[in-house]
């Protein structure tokens, strides 16, 4: 959950910025798609702490702040390659998807399995 919570933040904080005008990687620095594990890592490390009722807690406000970000958004300026000069050569819709229902899935592959290994101890 909190892996969910922070890739949110990921996003969320390069939309803002980009949209403030500031140039920003998606990705950041040192990190980039090679290295992104390492960053999942420290993800990982920084939340040894954080308890289940506030992991929930911190996704669902991520989330809910996701959604409204994502609905300001018209269906051109989130599926049109391009569109924003910061995105790439994709569109931010596919970022958005990626950070969201992908990711969700994901996840929920991910708790699944551990779900069963704990039945099987």
């Amino acid at each position: 959950m909190v892996h969910l919570y922070e890739w949110h933040l990921l996003l969320l904080n390069w939309i803002h910025f980009n949209q403030s005008g500031h140039k920003a990687n998606f990705l950041p620095e040192p990190y980039n798609w090679k290295t992104y594990p390492k960053m999942n890592i420290v993800f990982w490390e920084k939340h040894q702490k954080t308890l289940l009722k506030e992991a929930i807690a911190l996704l669902e406000k991520s989330h809910s702040d996701m959604m409204k970000l994502i609905d300001s958004f018209s269906n051109e300026e989130l599926f049109t390659n391009k569109y924003f000069s910061w995105t790439g050569t994709t569109s931010l819709g596919a970022y958005c998807v990626s950070a969201t229902s992908s990711h969700y899935d994901w996840a929920m592959k991910k708790i699944k399995k551990h779900k069963s290994y704990i039945k099987g101890k």
